[in-house]
């Protein structure tokens, strides 16, 4: 049986569990927070169009990297010191975001302030868990959860507002006096807790599987730009994912001892539910990376209005995760996991019939039924995963599901970009050629004044760009459709005890 710190004795536990779900919640609403602001960070910086997913990526991948070596961290130096130099490197990842005048600068604090972010998501939890009776545990999980994902979902709300009245680094300021709260309730009331034998850490795997990561994602990012294998840099770091990827396999086969233990991939359940966590991650972030470039440049919505129409995809899905999870044990979650995808596809299927003559409708039907269907697949794919796993594997098997999640949104973000740029190419040659009934550019230019051209070719453009996001859509619906068939193959529940 555990105790609580001696300090929630004493009544800072409500203080405690205030901050960590506050960290928590900052943590997840940066990740987001600049997404409806992206025109006002993009003009401030000169940001081209295919840089825009670092904004997002950049962050991701460095929290996912130290998310990994947490544990390690805490046991080998102390939770608290771990968890307040973390908020002191956040802080100071948020003040150089605001101080960028340029896209390498902006990206580079954003990968300070995702390594910083990385520690504060699983050690929050860990406080949490620690400091309230075993009696809550399972209410505060979920409020953990519900934490995370509100901060996801209401990130473009808050950055579009915010953006709009202060400027686009009140976005980050905003989070400076959070952070200090925080900072200041952990320095006054948590006790420092370390392992008396720190256990080893497999670095080599870490660092293999992370170069492998990051390859592919540079890969990704940049291939568009420099013409894919036309350039040096991009063998460059084709190599080092192979490499990288090589390397891991070769020591997770061949050595017992790694950051990722083999015992986690006998379990059938944690894998399947480890291959549609990086579906839906693959799903959840880039939905918003493309819905609020859409509803802002191509059809002209201001920022904070822009903010405002994803507020309701993510009421849906905290609302609906919040009434599955109070679902009896006894009732098969397997049910749950096929209706909430049938509602995600659903809901991106209604995205292919987006245009450029519609009104807000069906941005805000689609989200909510997107966000509802995210919100019953979450928390019974927890059950599916854990169901049937040994206990003494669950925080492997977390920190596996939610690296999963956060790396499909990497890579779902780099995928949809390529496929946009190459798209709005494709569908803009295509159209222009189509202008006259006689197909002749010669007649097109010699018939039409400059700015009367130059409008016309704007049109073409924003035309073309509608088509491409929507072929995006499509993209994001069938990787949730390939993934459906994997639920039959999950194995029962066991009966509630």
């Amino acid at each position: 049986m555990t105790t609580a710190l001696p300090s929630a004795a004493m009544g800072g536990h409500r203080t405690l569990t205030v901050a960590a779900l506050t960290a928590t919640y900052m943590q997840a609403v940066n990740i987001s927070l600049p997404n409806a602001a992206l025109p006002h960070i993009q003009g401030a910086l000169s940001m081209a169009n295919d840089e825009v997913g670092w904004v997002f990526s950049s962050y991701i991948a460095a929290s996912a990297v130290v998310m990994s070596v947490t544990s390690w961290l805490a046991g080998r130096y102390g939770r608290k010191a771990v968890y307040q130099v973390s908020l002191a490197l956040f802080a100071l990842g948020l003040m150089l975001d605001t101080m960028a005048t340029t896209s390498l600068q902006f990206v580079l604090a954003r990968i300070l302030q995702g390594a910083a972010s990385g520690p504060l998501g699983p050690l929050s939890l860990a406080i949490l868990l620690e400091v309230q009776p075993p009696a809550r545990h399972g209410r505060l999980s979920l409020m953990w959860s519900l934490c995370f994902l509100l901060g996801i979902s209401s990130g473009p709300g808050i950055g579009g507002w915010l953006s709009e009245y202060h400027g686009w680094r009140s976005i980050f300021h905003v989070s400076l006096p959070i952070t200090a709260f925080i900072f200041l309730a952990m320095a006054l009331l948590l006790r420092e807790k370390r392992a008396a034998r720190p256990q080893p850490f497999d670095f080599f795997g870490l660092v293999t599987f992370s170069i492998g990561m990051i390859g592919l994602q540079m890969l990704l990012d940049r291939s568009e730009r420099l013409e894919w294998f036309a350039s040096t840099e991009i063998w460059i770091e084709a190599s080092a994912s192979v490499l990288g990827f090589y390397l891991f396999i070769v020591h997770v086969l061949t050595t017992k001892t790694h950051f990722l233990r083999t015992g986690l991939f006998k379990d059938r359940n944690l894998v399947l539910s480890t291959v549609i966590s990086f579906a839906l991650g693959f799903v959840l972030l880039p939905t918003l990376a493309l819905t609020s470039p859409m509803l802002e440049e191509l059809l002209n919505y201001p920022v904070d209005t822009t903010g405002l129409m994803t507020v309701p995809r993510g009421v849906a899905l905290v609302a609906t995760m919040l009434i599955t999870s109070l679902v009896p044990g006894q009732i098969d979650y397997r049910h749950f996991m096929l209706g909430g995808m049938a509602l995600v596809v659903y809901a991106n299927w209604m995205m292919l019939g987006y245009s450029p003559a519609m009104d807000w409708r069906p941005v805000v039907e689609a989200g909510l039924l997107q966000g509802g269907g995210l919100g019953m697949l979450i928390p019974a794919l927890g059950k599916a995963a854990f169901g049937t796993l040994d206990p003494k594997l669950r925080p492997e098997g977390s920190a596996l599901l939610n690296l999963s999640r956060l790396y499909g949104s990497t890579i779902g973000i780099a995928v949809v970009q390529i496929f946009f740029y190459d798209n709005t190419q494709a569908m803009h040659v295509a159209l222009a050629r189509d202008l006259t009934p006689y197909r002749a550019v010669a007649h097109i230019a010699g018939s039409i004044a400059a700015p009367g051209l130059a409008a016309l070719n704007d049109m073409v453009t924003q035309q073309s760009a509608v088509v491409a996001v929507i072929d995006q859509f499509e993209i994001l619906m069938f990787a949730m459709l390939i993934v459906s068939p994997l639920v039959l193959f999950l194995r029962k529940p066991r009966p509630a005890t």
